[in-house]
C-alpha cells in the first residue's frame, strides 16, 4: 500500500511527509516544483518515488494514480494563497483541483484507507447562501467561475476567490463521505488557520489584518507547520477510525472568537 502527499516540496506538505515516512510501507512525494519534492524525498533517508504533479491536470493525476497503485492515507496541501495568483487562477487550483484529486484517487481507497484535503479558516467564514453553494457544489462545471460570478461572486478578487474556494472544498468533503465510505474509505477535511510557513508569511505581509488575528486569538501566536502536520497524520491513521466527512479547524481558535 502507497502513502501519497501531493504538495510535498515546503511549508505544510513537507511537515507532512516528514511524520508519514517512520511507518509508511511506500511513499509518494508530488508536487507541482518537482525539485521541492526532490529536496524533501532526498532529506528523509530512505527510498521515496516523486512526481512532477499540477493538481488541474487530469493527466498529471492520473500518472501519479497509476504510480501509487491501491492507497493507504492520501494527504493533499497543494494550493494557492490570495497573493500567489488572480482569483479565477486560485479558485481553479484550491477547488477544481482538489475535486480532481478527489475524483482521480477515489478507486484507489479501500477499506481502512484514509484521505485528507486542506481547506482553511477562511472558508468558515464564507456565509451560505443557497444559490452560490449549489453552483460550489458543482466544482467540475466548465463554467463555475461565470456561474459565480452571476451571483454576485467576485471571483477576479483573489482574497474572495480564495474563500469561496476553501468553503467548496468543506462542502466537496460532506458530500462525498457517504460514496467513500461504501469502499470502506474515510475523507476529511483540515483548516489551518494563520501558519508561519513561507505562504503565510507572504499573506501576513499582505494582510496586516492577520496579526491582529493572531494577537486576538486564544492561541496568541501563528501555528508552525508541524503542529498541522501532527494533527493531519492522526486524521489518517487507524487513531481517527471513526471520523469522515467532517473537517478539522487548526487555527488558534480564531474562528471561534470571530465567530462569537
Amino acid at each position: 500500500m502507497t502513502d501519497i502527499v501531493i504538495g510535498a516540496g515546503s511549508g505544510i506538505g513537507e511537515a507532512i511527509a516528514r511524520r508519514l515516512t517512520s511507518d509508511s510501507d511506500r511513499l509518494l512525494l508530488a508536487d507541482v516544483d518537482v525539485s521541492a519534492a526532490e529536496r524533501v524525498a532526498g532529506e528523509l533517508g530512505r527510498e521515496v518515488q516523486v512526481f512532477r504533479c499540477d493538481i488541474t491536470s487530469r493527466d498529471d493525476l492520473g500518472a501519479v494514480a497509476d504510480a501509487a497503485g491501491p492507497v493507504s492515507r492520501l494527504v493533499l496541501t497543494a494550493g494557492l494563497s490570495p497573493t500567489m495568483a488572480p482569483g479565477r487562477r486560485v479558485m481553479e487550483v484550491d477547488l477544481v483541483g482538489t475535486a480532481l484529486v478527489v475524483d482521480a484517487f477515489a478507486a484507489r481507497m479501500g477499506p481502512g484507507s484514509a484521505a485528507l484535503v486542506l481547506s482553511s479558516m477562511a472558508g468558515h467564514f464564507v456565509p451560505a447562501v443557497p444559490e452560490i453553494d449549489a453552483v460550489l457544489d458543482q466544482p467540475l462545471a466548465p463554467t463555475l467561475c461565470d456561474d459565480l460570478a452571476a451571483l454576485g461572486v467576485d471571483v477576479d478578487e483573489a482574497g474572495t476567490a480564495y474563500g469561496y474556494a476553501k468553503r467548496g472544498v468543506l462542502r466537496l468533503v460532506r458530500r462525498e463521505a457517504a460514496a467513500w465510505g461504501g469502499r470502506g474509505a474515510r475523507l476529511l477535511s483540515l483548516s489551518p488557520g494563520i501558519i508561519d510557513t513561507p505562504m503565510g508569511r507572504q499573506e501576513n505581509e499582505a494582510q496586516p489584518v492577520m496579526a491582529q488575528m493572531v494577537d486576538g486569538s486564544p492561541l496568541g501566536r501563528a501555528i508552525d507547520a508541524d503542529e498541522v502536520a501532527s494533527v493531519a497524520t492522526f486524521l489518517v491513521s487507524s487513531a481517527a477510525s471513526a471520523m469522515t466527512g467532517t473537517d478539522v479547524l487548526v487555527d488558534g481558535g480564531v474562528v471561534a472568537v470571530m465567530a462569537g
